[in-house]
């Protein structure tokens, strides 16, 4: 019988997935298709904990989901999936194609070890596939605003069916899952396509409708919490926005929330026509930056990381990283301006220790993010923001909720206070700090620096 071999790699689903129905359907009537994961030692190894335990359990769901027949391999996939598609005479091997510089890469080695065996990518991880948007002049967009322009006129397809029935090979040796992480206390939400869609209903009909109110207030419950889904591939950005589109909702926060899916595949893009942005100012002049560097900054970046800078805000944010492998996306551009302006690191070093604790990172939109914040990104006025703790702080979280629930020796500290305790007529708590640094100053410096930056180009 023919057989097509599916290669799940970041569309960890059956609905909504059009490789799928491809791999399904070059099969035909009489064939099978053999569900595949490969566990690549260049992903698994720089994960961190909580992706790679995030992973294991979504590739339990999903084994259970085809009824115990996903095949796991480990090694080299330009190794494993050849080897694979031989021993069960594929057709073809069928993926969502990626559109990461790595992944890129990796497909290529796949290809060529393939031979006649065809690689056919169907779809992507995006509603807009990475480099099919251009400006009329055939370059890359590099600002947010006309980009997002263009990605809603161009529009996507709508979702596709979940297959009735789809006859998995058998017969295929697997190895186990990949092994338990051993989290000590850190608290992941529910893997799997199920919990994602879950996750989806529950904001889509609890939330969404304050969702332009509450989106930055992180002691509320007011985002969605689907990055993790998406970035696995559990739901498809497009099955989201044909759900927006066909329900009543209200508009204004449907957009404000279409935009965040906007800005993922924004930055995807960015990453497709500019890989070194990864690990390289996106801006060439930001690369001149001047960053802190030796003992004194090392101390001051493990300060940030352990969330003991004496900032409450920072601190809330960087202890909620460690204790739920997630950062509310507001803290997120609080803890990383101050990492790049008060504290004067690199905004790459930051975008590291972030990958490595986030069970939602994403490449593309994490180091983005960061660049943005940084200055050095994609911005098109990004010198003058320099995003100050305690305003940030008195704005977002003006009761003080998000801040008590993640340090706790401030729990006691009148609301007026909060976010500056050091100002308080009773002195900083026992057990917390005092400011590591004077904001108004560091500002200043980074101010400076940045200046210096463009009075050199």
């Amino acid at each position: 019988m023919p057989t097509s071999l599916l290669w799940f790699r970041r569309d960890l689903r059956l609905s909504d997935h059009p490789a799928l129905l491809a791999a399904r359907d070059a099969a035909g009537p009489d064939g099978t298709v053999l569900p595949v994961f490969v566990v690549d030692p260049r992903l698994w190894g720089p994960s961190g904990k909580p992706r790679r335990q995030f992973l294991r359990e979504c590739l339990a769901d999903l084994d259970a989901t085809l009824d115990g027949a996903l095949v796991i391999r480990s090694g080299d996939p330009a190794d494993v999936v050849p080897r694979l598609a031989r021993e069960v005479a594929a057709g073809g091997v069928h993926v969502s194609a990626d559109a990461g510089p790595y992944g890129r890469r990796r497909d290529a080695a796949v290809e060529a070890a393939l031979g006649d065996v065809p690689l056919v990518r169907t779809g992507s991880p995006y509603a807009v596939t990475p480099g099919r948007l251009t400006k009329d002049d055939g370059t890359p967009y590099r600002v947010f605003s006309p980009f997002a322009r263009a990605w809603r006129a161009h529009g996507w397809r709508a979702p596709a069916p979940r297959p009735r029935a789809v006859a998995w090979h058998d017969g295929v040796d697997s190895e186990d899952l990949p092994p338990d992480q051993g989290l000590d206390g850190v608290r992941l939400p529910p893997a799997g396509e199920a919990a994602g869609r879950a996750a989806w209903r529950r904001f889509r009909d609890e939330r969404l409708a304050g969702y332009g109110d509450t989106r930055n207030r992180p002691g509320v419950d007011g985002t969605s919490r689907l990055s993790v889904y998406l970035k696995y591939g559990c739901v498809y950005p497009r099955t989201l926005l044909a759900d927006l589109t066909a329900e009543n909702l209200p508009g204004e926060h449907v957009r404000r929330f279409t935009d965040e899916l906007a800005w993922r595949d924004f930055y995807a893009d960015v990453l497709w026509h500019r890989p070194e942005t990864a690990h390289e100012a996106f801006d060439p002049r930001m690369r001149r930056l001047e960053y802190d560097t030796g003992p004194d900054a090392d101390a001051r970046f493990a300060a940030w990381a352990e969330g003991r800078t004496g900032y409450p805000i920072v601190d809330a944010g960087m202890r909620q990283l460690l204790g739920e492998a997630w950062v509310h996306n507001r803290v997120r551009m609080i803890v990383a301006s101050f990492l790049t302006k008060d504290l004067h690191v690199d905004w790459w070093r930051g975008a590291r220790h972030f990958l490595q604790h986030l069970v939602d990172g994403d490449l593309a939109s994490n180091n983005h993010g960061w660049q943005w914040v940084a200055g050095t990104g994609t911005d098109a006025s990004p010198y003058y923001r320099v995003f100050n703790p305690v305003r940030q702080g008195q704005e977002y979280d003006p009761d003080g909720d998000y801040v008590r629930r993640w340090v706790p020796e401030l729990r006691d500290v009148p609301t007026r206070w909060i976010h500056e305790p050091w100002r308080s007529p009773d002195g900083v708590p026992a057990g917390y700090l005092l400011p590591i640094v004077e904001h108004a100053a560091e500002r200043q410096v980074a101010l400076a620096r940045y200046e210096a930056v463009r009075a050199g180009a």
